[in-house]
């Protein structure tokens, strides 16, 4: 558990408490009157379990509350539980608690009751959930007015802004939007969904939705820039392109997302003198990872190759899982990469073991085993294996959920590590394993990464996990040492590769 506001959750409990009594007090009068001794019991041990928690609470171990919570909703499958727990989560400002218990209590909930699918929904893109909250939604939207659908998308704006990778965000937005008729009116929302638009490669629908924005708001800045930058970055229409972002920049002076796309344009005009010289005022203002590859790479074919790889060293260290980068990198200097360019389109085996000490509050132990994990076709195939060689879990990992296989049975969930967790105890990190493993921070997550001087990875630090990389002479992966540490105590994971 994070942070929590104590006063906070016990309101929140007291008046769960009180809403929920009547379940407890009509389960009691019914085993007292129709089923004797089993119905009984069941209704001392599920109250029992209600007054643990809030006993729990009362001493302020607020994990030890929301887990009883947590256990007592599954086990008694009354929603309103359910939304307590989550309650306790959010309180507890425990995201992932949260989106635990926000997901039972919607799957407990009637399909006519809104309020439950709202929050879960709303709670998958706090947790940058972007592509697993697609298809729910979708869902939810097409049976709701559009009106409904309006209010439904405007509340999502700060959590869209707020997004740890816009890209992953507004393709996102714009796939839920496509599923539906009609567009949305709010310009705000109809921004997001263009540039969605963008990087799914329906550049004219892109264009179109943004010519309609700044034909409603003429001196809209924001869409004025994006059609420009657009233009430029696709290398067409160069002159409207700095006809729109001067425009765009009369607007708004100094913005360094403006500036950008203004040293971008003139890049591609043969500007590069220009072209710098807005790149370095973009990314002094604000060192992000995309003003970073654009200039780096004015400044390499400006044959500045020293001054470009500073700038590029910098960028990802600000966040190396940026789109734009790691295509710059690619291009321009792949002997930055492992043995082979990190293309997730490859397939690839690694075959190794893995040690874990656990250092927590409350236990120290930790295990070890042997691991293979195959990536083929943007999916990732981890078997975890004990020390003597036997299958303790097979899981396959998409972009968008993972599937656990163990002891003949199947359970599909959304975040790969807790089913790793579930089925070893052990905090293995799978989500984006192969991704660090080939030396690169995986997509859709912010993500660090320090090179030596002879350009190879040394540490990336990404999802809370600090990596340390050690390399043999020809460039292959020998180890990886990951850390993470957080107020219940410190984690690592030893992986040495055959």
């Amino acid at each position: 558990m994070l942070k929590y506001n104590l006063f906070q959750i016990k309101r929140f409990f007291t008046l769960s408490f009180i809403s929920i009594m009547p379940y407890f007090m009509m389960s009691h009068s019914f085993a007292q009157a129709q089923i004797p001794q089993n119905a009984s019991e069941r209704y001392v041990s599920e109250m029992f379990q209600y007054l643990a928690s809030q006993v729990a609470l009362q001493r302020g171990d607020i994990a030890l509350s929301y887990q009883t919570m947590f256990n007592l909703a599954k086990n008694t499958r009354d929603p309103r539980i359910a939304q307590s727990a989550m309650e306790i989560a959010l309180a507890a400002q425990s995201p992932e608690a949260s989106l635990e218990s926000a997901r039972l209590w919607d799957e407990l909930t009637p399909d006519s009751d809104t309020n439950s699918k709202e929050v879960y929904l709303t709670l998958l893109m706090l947790n940058n959930k972007w592509n697993e909250a697609v298809e729910p939604t979708i869902k939810y939207l097409k049976s709701q007015t559009p009106a409904k659908r309006e209010a439904f998308l405007t509340q999502l704006l700060p959590i869209i802004s707020k997004s740890n990778n816009q890209d992953v965000s507004n393709v996102a937005i714009a796939n839920i939007i496509n599923a539906l008729k009609p567009l949305p009116k709010n310009t705000n929302i109809l921004f997001i969904y263009a540039l969605g638009e963008e990087k799914l490669g329906h550049f004219a629908n892109m264009e179109k939705v943004l010519l309609s924005i700044i034909n409603q708001k003429p001196d809209d800045a924001s869409a004025l820039n994006a059609l420009g930058y657009s233009y430029a970055d696709r290398n067409i229409n160069l002159t409207e392109a700095l006809r729109l972002i001067l425009k765009a920049n009369a607007l708004s002076p100094n913005d360094p997302y403006i500036l950008d796309s203004l040293g971008w344009v003139y890049f591609r005009l043969g500007r590069n003198d220009l072209a710098i010289q807005y790149l370095t005022q973009s990314f002094n203002q604000l060192a992000e990872a995309e003003v970073g590859a654009h200039l780096g790479e004015v400044l390499w074919v400006n044959q500045q190759p020293e001054a470009a790889e500073k700038i590029w060293r910098k960028a990802e260290s600000s966040n190396a899982s940026q789109t734009t980068l790691r295509e710059t990198l690619k291009r321009l200097r792949p002997d930055w990469s492992s043995s082979e360019i990190f293309d997730e389109t490859i397939s690839r085996q690694w075959d190794g073991r893995f040690a874990i000490t656990i250092n927590a509050k409350q236990t120290k132990n930790g295990g070890n085993g042997a691991f293979t994990l195959t990536h083929e076709n943007l999916n990732d195939n981890l078997e975890i294996r004990g020390p003597l060689g036997t299958s303790i879990a097979k899981i396959n990992i998409t972009p968008s959920r993972a599937t656990l296989e163990q002891s003949g049975q199947t359970i599909t969930a959304i975040d790969a590590d807790q089913l790793v967790f579930q089925a070893t105890q052990l905090p293995i990190p799978a989500r984006g394993l192969s991704a660090w493993l080939a030396g690169f921070s995986r997509p859709g997550s912010p993500g660090t990464v320090k090179r030596n001087e002879a350009g190879q990875v040394i540490e990336i630090i990404q999802d809370g996990w600090l990596l340390k990389y050690t390399w043999n002479a020809v460039n292959k992966l020998q180890r990886l040492n990951m850390t993470r540490s957080n107020q219940d105590g410190d984690i690592e994971v030893r992986l040495i590769i055959d």
